[in-house]
């Protein structure tokens, strides 16, 4: 299972999040620096309504969601990439999942220390974004060190990873993350092969209060909307990628109320959610996840492949032998599919199709599979 590593200086609300994402209290959380130290792990259902409205079609028994895994890793402060803090057990932990969601504080609060004494979130991304790129840039010089001989030697492995140390090298002392590098495909995958910090996809996550929250909902003026401007500004421009906003302690406290009083709770705040369900969906789709459905009595469930996967692949997820005898797919969209009210009428439509092995599934597909072994 791909996991997603919640990252921030101390006090931005990581480990709160991490209680609200996974619907736990596994995460001490309090108002001190490394308050994590051993990085806790949970897995989360990603939220799809899709499910229930094809459970009520198919009158269904089951509902399995998709799946992912968050953890939350102590957080970080400057001078980490030089053991300073927690620095090396930081940085070990985030080497060892997929995609980072940076925590980042936009919240006033002055019974709640921040470890700068202000809050600054663009400061706040560049500080950890510093003690990655550090790392990284330590790491590819040994690696350049440890394969020069063998490349003037000849060796066309080790010639290629010290041309692209090469062209990292220039790029992360400009103090741009390893993600932004335009490389070929075959150097991107070379690249993977160096688990560098700063290569890995990264999703912001802008914490605000409860008041705020509702306050950006509807577009009003208040203290968190100029630092959350600053952040999606910063993630567009520095990093190609969202700034999702979230309210931490609103959602932790979610956690404790029936699902119906919880909604009550955030209508009368004018949200829809406090972000959180957002963040979940944003992080599955930025670890390359997508989902396709199928349906039945005994059963509708949520099925993760990868972006790009073709049938056989998708339907290797459900077993190895629909991969191994792939014959077809029956496919329809989700989407056609409620428009249309049943499987039926998607049929006399023309919206239910045989596809095969060379079929790319999309996000949203309604699946049967055929298969001989």
């Amino acid at each position: 299972m791909l996991s997603a590593g919640i990252v921030g200086l101390p006090n931005v609300g990581k480990s709160t999040l991490f209680n609200a994402v996974t619907r736990t209290r596994k995460a001490q959380a309090a108002n001190y620096p490394f308050c994590t130290i051993d990085p806790n792990v949970g897995v989360v259902t990603v939220p799809d309504p899709r499910l229930d409205v094809l459970s009520k079609m198919s009158n269904t028994k089951k509902i399995v969601p998709a799946a992912i895994e968050f953890v939350d890793i102590a957080g970080l402060v400057k001078g980490a990439s030089a053991g300073e803090g927690l620095g090396n057990q930081f940085l070990s932990h985030i080497r060892e999942v997929n995609a980072i969601v940076q925590v980042v504080r936009c919240f006033e609060d002055a019974d709640i220390h921040h470890v700068s004494g202000t809050v600054d979130p663009v400061r706040d991304i560049e500080v950890i974004n510093t003690e990655l790129i550090l790392a990284d840039l330590a790491a590819i010089e040994k690696r350049k060190d440890r394969q020069t001989k063998a490349a003037r030697g000849g060796d066309k492995q080790a010639k290629a990873e010290v041309l692209l140390c090469e062209k990292l090298a220039p790029h992360l002392d400009a103090g741009k993350p390893a993600t932004t590098l335009e490389l070929s495909d075959d150097e991107k995958k070379l690249m993977r092969e160096f688990f560098l910090l700063s290569g890995k996809q990264t999703i912001f996550a802008c914490n605000v209060s409860e008041a705020d929250l509702g306050a950006l909902a509807e577009g009003k003026d208040c203290v968190a909307k100029p630092f959350v401007e600053a952040v999606r500004s910063y993630a567009a421009t520095h990093f190609g990628t969202e700034a999702v906003v979230i309210s931490a302690q609103i959602e932790s406290e979610l956690g404790e109320l029936p699902e119906a009083d919880a909604q009550e709770y955030l209508t009368g705040l004018g949200v829809k959610s406090s972000g959180v369900s957002e963040l979940i969906r944003a992080v599955y789709h930025l670890l390359g996840l997508r989902t396709y459905l199928t349906t039945g009595e005994q059963e509708t469930r949520a099925w993760t492949i990868r972006a790009g996967d073709k049938a056989p692949a998708a339907a290797g997820v459900i077993h190895t032998d629909f991969e191994r005898g792939f014959i077809a797919a029956e496919v329809t969209h989700y989407d056609d599919l409620v428009a249309l009210g049943s499987f039926a009428k998607a049929r006399e439509a023309g919206k239910l199709r045989i596809e095969g092995k060379e079929y790319v599934m999309k996000d949203g597909d309604v699946v049967e599979f055929r298969f001989n072994v």
